[in-house]
């Protein structure tokens, strides 16, 4: 009888205890491995365009006149960036036109006086953006962009004023917060009658340039 009640009591207190034990390992927060990963943060030097929005600069190039020998262009150029993707920009630029193929074959008068020969442009147009960057070494960067330009304005030439559409794009490196270098291929599109029947003229210009924000 005394062995009989033992076992009752052993059996009731293995009941009570199990539960407890039970509740005690799901309360226990389970500890997980996580693994983080090991990176390593480098510091780039990279120009950035100053806070200033306004652009100015000189430029040098070459101009072929259509029907007229090519000559050395130079000019000025003054820009405000209205965002980082638009800017309007005024140009000035001022060359002079050679001889004729004509002119040179027949040696006789020439189509213009020395004054008429001077060519010089003035316009205004708008610009667009295609802002990039050049890795120059691991830690060195430029900001960078590659733009097109639509304008109009005015040439002077051959003793005329003539309505100009001008047509360009161009590649600019910016060195510093504030200076940068300019690539540029531009187009110069008016009407001339010079050596005959009045016709359109596409006057192509290659420059290189410099230019500062302030």
């Amino acid at each position: 009888m005394e062995t009989w009640v033992r076992g009752l009591f052993l059996i009731g207190m293995f009941g009570l205890i199990s539960p407890a034990i039970s509740a005690q390992e799901q309360s226990e927060p389970t500890t997980k491995s996580v693994i983080e990963p090991d990176l390593e943060r480098r510091d780039i030097n990279e120009s950035e365009i100053d806070s200033e929005d306004f652009e100015v600069g000189l430029f040098v190039g070459v101009i072929s006149i259509e029907d007229f020998s090519s000559d050395t262009v130079v000019g000025a150029r003054l820009a405000y960036h209205i965002n980082e993707d638009f800017f309007v920009e005024a140009t000035y630029g001022q060359a002079e036109a050679g001889l004729t193929s004509f002119e040179i074959l027949s040696g006789g008068s020439p189509f213009l006086t020395e004054e008429e020969r001077e060519y010089r442009y003035y316009n205004l147009g708008i610009g667009y953006n295609l802002n990039g960057e050049v890795f120059l070494t691991r830690d060195l960067v430029f900001n960078s962009a590659t733009y097109f330009t639509l304008g109009a304005g005015s040439t002077e030439f051959g003793g005329d004023d003539r309505f100009t559409l001008s047509l360009g794009a161009g590649y600019r490196l910016l060195l510093t917060d504030y200076f940068a270098l300019h690539f540029d291929v531009r187009d110069h599109i008016f009407n001339s009658e010079i050596i005959g029947e009045e016709k359109s003229t596409h006057n192509i210009e290659y420059g290189i340039g410099a230019t500062f924000f302030f």
